[in-house]
């Protein structure tokens, strides 16, 4: 295939995830001024995969751990600005835009009942040398994590999940009046996504912002998360944090909390009370959580 042939097409199938060329431009503009605020010293990679060109952010030490981060969805590695500073002082982080979503990775969307993720990221994980390591993952970043964790046992030494999917059901109670907001323009869309994140407060003015950017010329995954089994979760034997805000609308918090005290036999569980389904402002928890290996993690 050529060039042209290749370049051609990327962009039929960014307009699958995106409302228009233009408007997929307009994401991509603002996600390349954001990779300009990075604010500790970045590698940018193109690593190619089955599923073509993924993205990652690279910071840190050369011979620190190695920490892999995934974001959620409509997001991309940018997500993680705010607490690179405190990760990428003990490792060597790897934030990676995930196929399909709203970064500079390829389009692609494989199914999530498959293993095409799992071997997405087996390719990623060759190409940057990496055996074992730890991972920091949010929503569906968190499913990934955890599909990857399921099959692929011993790889992932400590992971830590900010609202993760698969493990709580999906809400949808929030839908109608998001759908109703639609008609109020950009304002309602704006109004939407404060509803979904959880996020209320002034400091998150610019994070919202953001957020309506993308989703006014993104188009999300439709398909549910698959929901993990009790026997996938007791699988897992790696130390895990597992953080959930208790009034997040998007996913059920209170039973992945509940099925991870119940089933992950290496977990510790933190609700967040005041908290939606966006999770910021958690880097030095999680940090801690990622630095004490000596310690047993308890429930």
């Amino acid at each position: 295939m050529s060039e042209r042939d290749i370049a051609t097409e990327r962009r039929g199938g960014m307009t699958k995830i995106y409302k228009s060329e233009r408007g997929a431009a307009k994401v991509r503009e603002r996600y390349e001024e954001l990779l300009g605020e990075w604010p500790v010293p970045a590698e940018h990679l193109l690593v190619p995969t089955r599923e073509g060109e993924t993205f990652v952010v690279v910071s840190g030490p050369q011979d620190a751990p190695p920490l892999l981060l995934l974001h959620g969805s409509g997001a991309n590695a940018t997500m993680w600005r705010a607490e690179i500073t405190s990760w990428a002082s003990h490792f060597r982080t790897y934030a990676v835009d995930i196929i399909g979503e709203a970064g500079a990775s390829a389009p692609s969307r494989p199914p999530l009942d498959s293993d095409r993720l799992a071997l997405w990221l087996d390719d990623v994980l060759e190409d940057l040398g990496l055996e074992t390591f730890s991972v920091v993952a949010a929503s569906l970043g968190g499913w990934v994590a955890l599909d990857y964790a399921v099959r692929r046992p011993g790889r992932i030494t400590r992971l830590a999940l900010l609202c993760p999917g698969g493990i709580g059901a999906q809400k949808m109670g929030w839908l109608p009046l998001a759908l109703f907001l639609r008609f109020f323009g950009r304002r309602g869309v704006r109004q939407t996504a404060r509803i979904a994140t959880g996020l209320d407060t002034q400091l998150t003015e610019q994070v919202l912002d953001d957020i309506v950017l993308t989703f006014t010329q993104y188009k999300p995954r439709t398909e549910r998360l698959p929901i993990f089994s009790d026997d996938a979760l007791r699988s897992l034997t790696m130390p895990m944090l597992v953080m959930v805000g208790a009034r997040d609308v998007m996913l059920d918090s209170a039973v992945t909390a509940d099925r991870v005290r119940h089933c992950v036999p290496n977990a510790s569980v933190q609700v967040l009370p005041e908290v939606g389904h966006a999770i910021l402002g958690q880097a030095d928890p999680v940090s801690k959580f990622l630095l004490d290996e000596r310690r047993p993690v308890r429930h």
